[in-house]
């Protein structure tokens, strides 16, 4: 489903008759900075995520150093 012109005209007449013209710059720069933040933080969890990924992929490469009943590393023989 596609907004034509006259919906989206539509839709801007409603938003400044609700807020008013002085209020609607102040709207945008609010959603903004939502939106920066948003994606911010999107990122930084994706790097932990990646980062934990390949932990946890190194780990299991290596079974064998590890000793889940002690959480300790094993001396290798």
């Amino acid at each position: 489903m596609s907004l034509g012109i006259t919906e989206i005209l539509l839709i801007l007449v409603v938003i400044i008759l609700l807020f008013g013209g002085k209020r609607i710059p102040e709207i945008a720069r609010a959603l903004g900075r939502a939106s920066y933040e948003y994606k911010k933080a999107k990122n930084i969890l994706k790097d932990e995520a990646n980062e934990l990924k390949a932990t946890i992929e190194s780990t299991v490469e290596k079974p064998e150093q590890f000793d889940p009943s002690t959480d300790k590393e094993r001396p290798e023989n």
